[in-house]
């Protein structure tokens, strides 16, 4: 009875996530400050109908694209889904001139994916999963000018949750404990059991970072029970991801990928052994967007006055208009002012 209130509920919900997109799509609203109070401004050299704000004063394009961007919203997430599932640049750029006619450069596409993927993985930040007492461990290696760099991370056997990742230049003791206390912020817990793998650096890590509380299982990909092969196929994946993609310049660069494709594999991407649900699903995280979508469409300014249950929310964009009107007007008051006290040029001839 509760699982079936749950599906009803999601269905009222994406109905009413629908009908605001529509209404949204019906009346033209400022892009800078979510104002109806809008006119028309003229046409661009290719025909192309300008708006202008009478609220914050700006003027705009009635794309469906946030602020400062020409390609809409939809797009951008397409992009976005498609880069984490695999897709080389070329690939995206050739889909988005079949849909829309315009191919964009990779900087283009790499600023979309460097700025959305941070905020998809800063929200994922204020979550924590509940997980299982079965980590399962390991360390792969990735290439960045030629130089390998090892990647570790840490995943819940019950949820399939990715607990953390590392990377680093060494296979240490250091660098497995480090791995080991990410874990531990993330979930808030100490695990029964840890399987990795035979390297010793685990041995030391995880004693430093749990002492005997957790008992340290060494395995190989090969063993039927306790097994890292589950891990295995993520780092499979992973790899698989960065064939297509131009080549990682820096360990920021790679930093940043694999925190957005471990967000993607968290929170959007369902696994079939979980009966199509994510792993934050499963770990009873309520997490805010369901796909690369919602993400974008949380970076639009929201409607000037917002109401929200018995107060009003002020969108930042209103707020900063506002203010500068006011500063204006101060600064038109202070040199009335002025030229009562300071005689100008012409009035001092005059007295002369």
């Amino acid at each position: 009875m509760l699982n079936r209130i749950e599906i009803i509920t999601d269905e009222v919900e994406t109905a009413k996530r629908w009908l605001r997109t529509m209404t949204q799509m019906l009346e033209t609203r400022c892009k800078f400050c979510g104002s109806d109070k809008v006119v028309r401004n003229g046409k661009s050299k290719k025909d192309v109908q300008n708006w202008l704000c009478r609220t914050c004063g700006k003027g705009f394009v009635d794309n469906r694209a946030l602020p400062r961007m020409r390609n809409p919203v939809d797009t951008v997430s397409s992009a976005l889904y498609q880069y984490y599932t695999g897709s080389s640049l070329n690939e995206i750029r050739g889909h988005i001139e079949q849909q829309t006619g315009v191919r964009p450069s990779d900087s283009t596409i790499f600023a979309w994916v460097n700025r959305f993927s941070k905020v998809a993985v800063s929200e994922a930040k204020n979550y924590k999963p509940q997980v299982g007492d079965t980590w399962i461990a390991d360390e792969t290696v990735l290439k960045i000018e030629g130089k390998n760099i090892w990647f570790w991370d840490i995943i819940d056997a019950d949820t399939r949750f990715l607990l953390a990742s590392h990377i680093s230049h060494t296979r240490t003791t250091r660098d497995a404990q480090e791995l080991m206390q990410k874990a531990y912020e993330k979930a808030g817990k100490t695990p029964k059991r840890i399987i990795t793998d035979r390297l010793r650096a685990y041995l030391d890590g995880i004693e430093l970072t749990f002492g005997a509380n957790a008992k340290h299982v060494q395995s190989s990909p090969f063993v039927e029970t306790d097994s890292t092969n589950l891990i295995e196929r993520f780092h499979g994946s992973l790899k698989d991801r960065t064939k297509v993609m131009r080549g990682l310049k820096k360990i920021e660069t790679a930093k940043l990928f694999t925190d957005g494709w471990l967000a993607y594999y968290n929170y959007f991407r369902p696994h079939e052994s979980l009966k199509d649900k994510t792993p934050a699903e499963v770990a009873k995280i309520k997490f805010p967007f369901r796909n690369w979508a919602d993400v974008v469409i949380s970076q639009a300014p929201m409607p000037q006055a917002v109401q929200s249950d018995d107060r009003i929310i002020v969108s930042a964009d209103f707020q900063g208009a506002e203010k500068l009107k006011k500063v204006r007007r101060r600064r038109a008051r202070k040199q009335h002012i002025m030229r009562k006290i300071i005689p100008t040029a012409s009035e001092v001839k005059g007295v002369r």
